[in-house]
């Protein structure tokens, strides 16, 4: 049976859906001959955080126990997503580590949203004009807590983990000029710090997105190339 990617689409939280997202599913079990399971997680504003993420989790724990009924393998598992749903992947991983759920072989995570405080430079540099603006990613924000205060919690923003130490091994896609750049390279390098192995890509000259427009952009075949060999080496490792 194969091994099996479980999918958080992203959207802000309260756009995309399994649909949006289906072709990257596709490509990604062609290229790595993975089985992946797309979360049609519940959003915002009417399921605010921890809703979306706990739905993801649940997942996760339901492909481990169950996934043999469908004739996947439920011991390895990884988790991934892109933008928002690299959030919910992200704070997945983390949830299972500490929960001592499942063992997850790898975590994919391409431009992941890690960071509500928005403080970066890259945020200041492509505040406007580029994919997500600022001022999206301030409504997303909104949408997705119930209470500002919640921004803080790791769950909801990765990168603020006191230790991020033990968690699954991670690939981060990046494109250049977004303004969550600044947020993959600084959790690349937490996650190294703490002893978790990481690979980070910066694609040089690419926005937001670019993952789904591999039609127009030829370097988004690279990218989930890059992904079906991370998930290759996670399962030999």
């Amino acid at each position: 049976p194969p091994p099996v990617l479980v999918f958080a689409h992203g959207g802000g939280w309260v756009r995309g859906s399994v649909d949006t997202h289906d072709d990257v599913c596709r490509a990604l079990t062609d290229e790595a001959g993975w089985a992946v399971v797309s979360v049609d997680y519940r959003r915002p504003p009417e399921h605010p955080f921890p809703a979306p993420v706990e739905d993801v989790y649940a997942a996760v724990e339901w492909v481990a126990e169950f996934g043999e009924n469908l004739g996947l393998d439920g011991e390895r598992v990884a988790v991934g997503g892109d933008s928002a749903g690299g959030n919910l992947a992200a704070a997945t991983a983390l949830l299972a580590r500490d929960r001592d759920g499942p063992d997850l072989l790898h975590q994919v995570l391409c431009y992941p949203v890690l960071d509500a405080r928005m403080n970066t430079d890259s945020y200041r540099a492509y505040a406007e004009g580029y994919i997500p603006e600022r001022a999206s990613m301030a409504y997303y924000w909104e949408q997705y807590l119930d209470r500002a205060v919640d921004g803080r919690n790791p769950y909801a923003s990765p990168l603020l983990v006191s230790d991020p130490g033990g968690v699954a091994p991670a690939t981060i896609l990046a494109p250049e000029c977004d303004p969550l750049y600044d947020e993959g390279v600084a959790y690349a390098e937490r996650l190294d710090a703490a002893g978790v192995p990481v690979e980070h890509s910066t694609y040089e000259g690419l926005t937001h997105g670019f993952l789904s427009f591999p039609e127009r952009i030829d370097r988004a075949a690279d990218a989930r190339a890059e992904i079906a060999a991370a998930l290759d080496a996670a399962i030999d490792d």
